[in-house]
């Protein structure tokens, strides 16, 4: 039977051949797990000194650096549960920051916050706070405990392993419940669909660490295995996206991830860049955690292809934190595989019609692959549950060796995403040959004149345009006369002046065609300024809340 607790794993990865290299802008440091780990039941120790007890959820702030890592496996050794909390996107909203970080930390029942001394000004602490202690004090050098002293815990597979808090938009984030079991049997699952090769393999990733995908998918895999990790932080990868690939390039990265916005960053780089990199290690590079654009991975491969990317490494999957990350791959080096529908019976009759691929009013969405080892997925009427056939659309439900077992202290939000052990993903999705594909969110959805319009294909038309700023579009539906709903566009720009007026005109044509009727309202708003989640991705829901609230950050002649 595999092992159903991260501490042994860790403890089996010292004797893997890869190493961990941190790397921040021209810096890099590498150090070999087994060195990691001997650091880890250091900082274990020093936190079993301040009473960390298993049980016990420890909360942990800051940045991604090698002190960061390093405590978060120390977590683990004391047996206690780690709660990574996002990071701030924008400075401009750090009072919203401050007031969610707060509320993760009490609903979390927080035992001790680990926080770095640069955000800890930020966070005045307040009558009900756990007591909490400064990053740097458990860095190498500031720890007095032997790793020796530190005292090895009972294992226990049922035990909380990490509690996943979900962004939240107008509501209360949900803690996501993930005991050591259910996260080890998707890194099993991990390693079985990804064809992962202890020996060769390389991950590179810059995802950040309060994220599923960066902390299980991109992190827990070579911490457990033993294999090659290269390290960096969002910071360094928004602020010049070139270096996620060069990183690749030099340590000859085999596998990397990134949500759909991170691979139209890396393209417009690489077009850019003056260096010819070697990017034909790369074998799986996955795009999940927003819907995958086939025009993205298609500009992708052709920037690329000067530095020897092998088309075959594009690995579009299905995941989210409620199945422990990994839900559906595609084989590896199969590269992007399309399902070309028609476009108007897919939102009329919830059917996707195969079509032809360059028909005009065909939609291409890309195949996910099947349900890693330990899941199984079906199709289902949202309203009453019943089984849809192959290409009809419904709500997709996941059940399986590696989904949560629900939400921290929300025993009804837990009711509402389980019918007869299955989880209610929120999905609109088809099954096709085995394989999944995701058309969009439930609650997302616009209904106009009896069909389905999917806000995506709005915003893909709106982000074409030139003066909107790509990645940064909102598409959702309020309630207009006669309780119709009625499309509204929230689109950032920098263009000031008369040249908005023109932008309106165009945004206007570009919803008509792409949704067969007009936006209500367009709605131009300054740079930085759209909700987004701690992950990169869009808010439609709270954007939509602050629209009819009129809280939107305008552009001012608008």
């Amino acid at each position: 039977m595999a092992v159903q607790t991260l501490l042994s794993r860790f403890e089996a990865a010292t004797r893997g051949p890869g190493s961990v290299t941190f790397v921040s802008g021209d810096a890099k440091v590498t150090c070999t797990w087994a060195e990691l780990h001997r650091d880890a039941r250091g900082v274990a120790a020093a936190l079993q000194a301040r009473g960390v007890a298993p049980g016990d959820h420890v909360a942990l702030l800051g940045p991604t650096t090698r002190h960061l890592v390093t405590t978060m496996q120390a977590v683990w050794l004391c047996g206690a549960t780690l709660v990574v909390l996002p990071l701030p996107m924008r400075m401009s909203s750090i009072d919203e920051f401050v007031a969610q970080t707060r509320a993760r930390v009490r609903r979390a029942d927080t035992a001790l916050l680990v926080i770095d001394p640069d955000l800890a000004p930020f966070y005045a602490s307040e009558a009900g706070d756990p007591p909490s202690v400064l990053l740097s004090e458990l860095q190498l050098g500031n720890v007095d405990a032997d790793p020796d002293a530190w005292l090895r815990p009972d294992e226990d597979p049922e035990a909380l392993a990490v509690l996943q808090f979900t962004s939240g938009s107008t509501s209360e984030p949900k803690g996501v419940m993930l005991p050591h079991r259910a996260v080890c049997a998707n890194l099993d699952a991990i390693f079985v669909a990804a064809d992962v090769d202890v020996d060769t393999d390389v991950l590179v990733s810059w995802l950040p660490l309060y994220h599923d995908m960066g902390l299980i998918g991109m992190l827990l895999v070579p911490m457990t295995t033993g294999c090659g990790l290269v390290l960096g932080a969002p910071q360094d990868f928004l602020g010049s996206p070139i270096r996620w690939m060069e990183w690749i390039s030099d340590h000859k990265g085999t596998a990397t991830a990134g949500p759909n916005f991170s691979w139209v960053l890396a393209t417009r780089a690489l077009r850019r860049s003056q260096r010819t990199l070697d990017l034909s290690h790369l074998r799986v590079a996955l795009n999940g955690a927003e819907p995958v654009d086939a025009d993205t991975v298609e500009a992708f491969c052709e920037a690329g292809a000067r530095h020897s990317f092998r088309p075959g490494g594009v690995f579009p999957a299905f995941g989210m934190a409620e199945v422990s990350i990994a839900g559906c791959f595609p084989p590896p080096m199969r590269g992007l595989v399309t399902d070309p529908v028609d476009r108007r019976v897919l939102e009329a009759e919830g059917y996707a019609a195969p079509a032809d691929p360059g028909a005009e009013g065909t939609r291409l969405f890309a195949k996910l692959g099947r349900p890693v080892p330990g899941l199984e997925i079906r199709i289902t009427d949202p309203s009453d549950g019943h089984v849809r056939g192959e290409r009809e659309v419904g709500e997709l439900e996941i059940r399986g060796t590696s989904v949560t077992p629900g939400y921290y202290r929300d025993p009804e939000a837990t009711a509402r995403s389980f019918r007869d052990g299955w989880l209610r993903t929120g999905d609109l999705a088809y099954v096709v040959d085995g394989e999944l594909v995701v058309c969009g969110r439930i609650k997302d959805v616009i209904i106009i004149g009896g069909r389905n319009v999917f806000p995506e294909d709005i915003e893909k038309a709106v982000a074409t345009i030139d003066g909107v700023r790509a990645g940064n579009v909102m598409a959702f539906g309020v309630e207009g006369r006669k309780g119709k709903e009625q499309i509204v566009v929230v689109a950032e720009t920098k263009l000031t002046g008369a040249a908005l007026a023109a932008l309106r005109s165009e945004i206007h044509a570009a919803v008509q065609r792409a949704a067969g009727a007009p936006p209500h309202d367009v709605v131009l708003a300054s740079p930085g300024t759209l909700p987004k989640t701690s992950s990169g991705k869009l808010q439609r829901s709270l954007c939509k809340h602050r629209y009819t609230g009129g809280a939107l950050d305008l552009v001012a002649s608008a």
